[in-house]
């Protein structure tokens, strides 16, 4: 698949007011495979807490029986992370500023993991 979808994709959830970066990462791996980022977000930081985070939740819901994620939203004090696994493996990554639309934000992020596959 060329650039182009994944660029597009990004675009659409950059787009969302609040959101500071989005990203492709492998969630095997934790490497970048697109990015859209504001200034001062450190993208391979982010791509690998994502990739660590797939791995080991995947391990607990899986422990737990509840399946597989769909939508993770961790908050913190100066924003949220927001991720979507792909079928692909690949995880579509938000960072946002704390007052966000998240539901707004999870819809992007689902549908650009559709693009993905």
């Amino acid at each position: 698949m060329t650039a182009a979808p994944f660029q597009r994709a990004l675009d659409l959830i950059t787009r969302v007011r609040g959101v500071r970066g989005a990203m492709l990462v492998s969630a095997s791996d934790g490497l970048v495979v697109a990015e859209h980022l504001m200034e001062g977000i450190k993208g391979p930081a982010v791509a690998a807490l994502a990739a660590s985070l797939a791995n080991r939740l995947g391990r607990a819901m899986e422990a737990a029986g509840i399946g597989s994620s769909v939508f993770w939203h961790l908050q913190g004090t100066e924003g949220a992370l927001l991720v979507v696994p792909a079928a692909s493996g690949i995880l579509v990554v938000a960072v946002t500023e704390p007052d966000v639309n998240v539901g707004l934000v999870r819809l992007e992020l689902l549908g650009a993991a559709g693009v993905v596959g």
